[in-house]
């Protein structure tokens, strides 16, 4: 019998707290909203952060309160925007796609070497001593946006340098963040001509560095002023609409091959 009390009072409890529980959950329960639930569906699970969210379901819900737009998923692209505005009910807009491009032709045999470089094999570690090549702007060849790049889009080259796939390309922009030299930058898919340097350097110590390296020399700011202007040295493409055809090969007379069209845009 001393044991029948200590069952019956357990029992009154556990009964007692499941109640408490049960309406704990009634009160502060999240509802779902199956509005968000459904965009969710649609969007790719990326989770990436190209969207300006933590990932796609908190995108979903900011879709639905109309605190974002249906077409900030670069992954999912026009098709999954299209997808979601008929059922938020709004216009998609129009979307262009943009691809990751690297803007250096600073590979192993046309850059002078500082010496051989032993540290830490990333381009963080590399870019705070140096790196191995004399160009301060170049790229530093370790791959940091090759192992940054989700979509498998990108990958080095037996020239050191990195190759942007762009038919894999979704412009996450993860490979952006990832390098230190800002080599790699975002731009539209139907942008054909691109300056491929970084460097700040005056035209002598630039060539002097890099075969391929901007020297400043103004020819393709002469052909079209109107797209193009020098700031620090350096052509500087600032509306590439602006660039017509007949333009572009007085802009490929550039004696350093430093700006020019992109032929294979799966192999910069």
């Amino acid at each position: 019998m001393d044991f029948i009390i200590p069952i019956i009072t357990m029992s009154a409890l556990g009964f007692i707290l499941s109640i408490g529980l049960a309406f704990a959950y009634r009160k502060l329960r999240v509802k779902e909203d199956p509005t968000a639930e459904k965009i969710a569906e649609l969007l790719p699970q990326a989770n990436c952060g190209a969207c300006g969210y933590s990932g796609c379901r908190a995108f979903a819900e900011a879709l639905v309160k109309g605190e974002a737009n249906p077409d900030k998923c670069s992954v999912g692209g026009e098709e999954t925007a299209n997808k979601i505005s008929n059922i938020l009910g709004v216009e998609a807009g129009g979307i262009i796609k943009k691809v990751a491009r690297v803007h250096c032709r600073g590979s192993i045999k046309v850059t002078e070497k500082r010496g051989i470089y032993t540290g830490i094999t990333t381009c963080h570690a590399a870019h705070l001593v140096g790196g191995n090549k004399q160009c301060f702007f170049g790229c530093l060849g370790f791959g940091d946006c090759v192992k940054a790049c989700p979509f498998d889009a990108i990958y080095m080259s037996k020239e050191g340098l990195p190759v942007v796939k762009e038919d894999k390309c979704t412009g996450c922009g993860k490979c952006v963040d990832a390098c230190p030299r800002n080599i790699l930058e975002l731009h539209p898919i139907d942008q054909e001509i691109l300056v491929f340097c970084r460097s700040n350097d005056r035209g002598p110590t630039a060539r002097k560095v890099c075969k391929n390296a901007c020297i400043g020399c103004g020819i393709c700011v002469r052909a079209c002023p109107e797209a193009i202007v020098l700031e620090n040295y350096l052509a500087k493409i600032i509306d590439y609409k602006k660039i017509s055809p007949d333009k572009i090969p007085l802009i490929e007379k550039c004696p350093t091959n430093s700006i020019g069209r992109i032929h294979n845009k799966n192999e910069e």
